[in-house]
């Protein structure tokens, strides 16, 4: 069986600014270089690596966001990211009506999201009264809870999480881990990047680990983070 994720040699670059002398110089750097990597169905892939090594842009990747510049990234199914907290967020709108937007916009029927959104409201925390409120008015902890409860809703083939311990408290995070495990048991292939090793060695089944935009390492979970505590160390 094919895998539901396939990265091969993927490059991402990204455009940078130097001064030289009293010339700005616009240049290309590699965000990304030489990357290839598989999800299976049901799996749960974590993705490690400092601050800038190319976990966000390796999903943005797989999303489609960005369109490889060398290699590809086949995609079997719908991939639904979870990854910039105000992407796609209109902070006009409701909270209630930022759901049916995006909910549509990710695949789902208008019927669909009315439907589940109940369901959508209880995982996120948030209470009717703030639903009805602008988002402008929602703290980045609320925006990321109700992001990520209508992503786990939208019948994900592919779910992309970029750090979701950061979402709310441990009833939360709990929640979020127990309804990945859910989807992950109908057979959805989940990347997550994420700072939190724990998180990351109790629940991944591989782990892949990047530095400075190249795969360094990709296998077991303990051995991955031993790899990447050692290479935290030498970067020091």
């Amino acid at each position: 069986m094919d895998p539901r994720v396939q990265v091969e040699n993927l490059w991402e670059w990204f455009r940078a600014k130097r001064v030289r002398g009293r010339r700005l110089e616009r240049t290309r750097r590699w965000a990304l270089q030489d990357v290839s990597l598989t999800v299976n169905d049901g799996e749960l892939v974590g993705i490690i690596g400092a601050n800038g090594s190319g976990k966000t842009t390796l999903l943005r990747s797989v999303a489609g966001v960005l369109p490889p510049a060398q290699g590809r990234v086949i995609v079997r199914g719908r991939a639904v990211p979870f990854i910039d907290l105000n992407a796609g967020s209109h902070r006009e709108l409701s909270g209630r009506e930022h759901v049916m937007i995006t909910g549509v916009l990710l695949g789902l029927s208008r019927r669909d999201v009315r439907s589940r959104f109940s369901e959508i409201a209880a995982l996120s925390g948030i209470g009717e009264d703030a639903l009805a409120m602008p988002m402008r008015s929602y703290s980045a902890g609320m925006m990321l809870r109700l992001g990520f409860a209508l992503a786990v809703h939208c019948e994900p083939n592919v779910l992309l999480v970029d750090e979701i311990v950061a979402a709310g408290d441990e009833a939360f995070q709990r929640s979020a881990v127990e309804k990945i495990a859910e989807l992950r048991a109908a057979g959805c292939a989940v990347m997550l990047a994420s700072h939190d090793l724990h998180l990351i060695g109790e629940h991944c089944d591989r782990v892949a680990v990047l530095q400075h935009g190249k795969l360094s390492f990709e296998g077991a979970p303990a051995q991955a983070i031993e790899h990447y505590l050692e290479l935290s160390k030498t970067s020091d």
